[in-house]
C-alpha cells in the first residue's frame, strides 16, 4: 500500500459561488430599474383653500423652535407647550371652534409642528390648520 496523509479540512469558505449570485442579481435589477415608472402624486393647491369668516389665531415657530402665539397683530412668547395652550386658552376664551392656524419656519423640524398640533388637538381644538406663503 501506498502511503498516505491523512486529509486535512478545508477551512476556507469558497465566496466564488456566491459572487456570482450577487453578480446575477445585479445584473437582473439593472436590467429591470428602468422598467418601474415613478409614482405621481397629485398635492392639493393651495389656491382653493376655504375661506376662514373669523380671524384665526395664530401659533409662531420661528428657526430656533421657540413658540409664540399671536392674536389680531400681537406676539405672545411662550416657552413651552403647556404654556403655549394656556396662552391660547385665555386668547380665545376657551372657544374650541375658533380656527387656529400654525406657522412654522421652513427650517424648523416637522416634529416641532406635530407636536404643536397634537397638543392643540389633545386640548380639544376642532379646527386646527397650517399656514402656507402662496406663490404670486
Amino acid at each position: 500500500m501506498l502511503n498516505r496523509r491523512p486529509r486535512r479540512s478545508m477551512s476556507q469558505m469558497n465566496v466564488v459561488p456566491y459572487i456570482d449570485v450577487m453578480l446575477v442579481l445585479l445584473v437582473i435589477f439593472m436590467v429591470t430599474t428602468p422598467m418601474f415608472s415613478p409614482g405621481v402624486i397629485n398635492l392639493p393647491s393651495v389656491g382653493k383653500a376655504a375661506q376662514i369668516e373669523t380671524e384665526p389665531v395664530q401659533v409662531l415657530i420661528d428657526d430656533q423652535g421657540r413658540y409664540s402665539v399671536s392674536d389680531k397683530g400681537s406676539a405672545h412668547p411662550v416657552d413651552s407647550l403647556p404654556a403655549l395652550s394656556a396662552q391660547l386658552d385665555s386668547l380665545t376664551g376657551g372657544d374650541r371652534q375658533r380656527p387656529v392656524v400654525i406657522s412654522g419656519d421652513k427650517t424648523v423640524a416637522y416634529e416641532k409642528v406635530m407636536e404643536v398640533m397634537r397638543e392643540l388637538q389633545q386640548r380639544g381644538y376642532a379646527r386646527i390648520g397650517l399656514l402656507v406663503k402662496t406663490e404670486s
